[in-house]
């Protein structure tokens, strides 16, 4: 537990400047993270990152992530940055020539689906950054997960007698997702309150209570696609680069799915 409280604050106070000013820092931290969420994938699978279909994947998330005004300003006027995205998947495709189908098609659906995973869910973070007021959208999500993820641990150590999905992850009790969904209900209602004149990012406050519940489920459903994930692969956690908590993918797969579910519902 010291351990995980440790990494916590020195995460946080690396982290939290990054979010408050913006700009080039935060884009280069999400393509960071996306990439090492490919690597992460990767690892768990088995294979090679430093591959080429490994390079690939991860190019095609940074691709996925970073705005195109500052980024991709070569492109031909009109063209969208997906179109670079697609030459990578055209290129993964291209593998089976180059290998005389010892290389599948169904094994070039693994790396398109890693950078589509990670780069969208990062760059949905990244778009909730540089939206009008993104940067309280910004922390509004985050508060969502973060109290969706303490009060679901805190229930469920009180509360939890049934099990959520014993075959996915064992530990999670029906107490504490229902906890978490409360919790994140909580903290919304605070923020929207400490925050009126933001006029609840377009919405009224009802709807943004309601969204707020929708929210910390798809924040719940992500955990629970990571546990699976791992369980499929047989791995404990997704990766080490965070002491006492894992890797990337362990602290941000709720993430991964809240903010792409809060730009589906245009809170931003």
């Amino acid at each position: 537990m010291k351990q995980r409280v440790i990494t916590a604050v020195v995460a946080l106070a690396f982290f939290l400047p990054i979010i408050y000013f913006g700009g080039i820092a935060i884009e280069l931290l999400a393509a960071l993270l996306a990439g090492i969420g490919v690597f992460e994938l990767f690892r768990m699978k088995g294979l090679a990152v430093l591959s080429f279909e490994g390079i690939l994947a991860i190019l095609g998330a940074v691709i996925l992530v970073l705005p195109q005004e500052r980024w991709f300003a070569f492109l031909p006027a009109g063209t969208d940055k997906s179109a670079l995205f697609y030459l990578v998947v055209l290129l993964l495709l291209g593998i089976a020539v180059i290998s005389k189908n010892t290389y599948t098609f169904d094994e070039a659906g693994f790396p398109v689906l890693a950078s589509l995973y990670t780069g969208v869910g990062f760059e949905r973070f990244l778009n909730a950054r540089s939206a009008t007021d993104g940067l309280v959208i910004l922390v509004f999500g985050l508060f969502v997960v973060w109290a969706t993820d303490i009060g679901a641990y805190m229930a469920g150590r009180r509360f939890g007698q049934r099990k959520l999905w014993p075959d996915i992850s064992p530990n999670k009790t029906i107490e504490g997702a229902l906890g978490g969904i409360a919790s994140a209900v909580v903290v919304a209602a605070i923020y929207l309150l400490a925050f009126p004149g933001q006029d609840y990012f377009g919405h009224g406050s009802l709807l943004m209570i309601v969204l707020t519940i929708l929210f910390s489920i798809a924040g719940q459903f992500g955990d629970l696609v990571e546990s699976a994930i791992k369980r499929h692969y047989g791995v404990k956690d997704s990766g080490n680069i965070l002491p006492g908590h894992g890797g990337i993918l362990d602290r941000f797969d709720s993430m991964l799915f809240v903010f792409p579910i809060m730009y589906l519902f245009g809170v931003f």
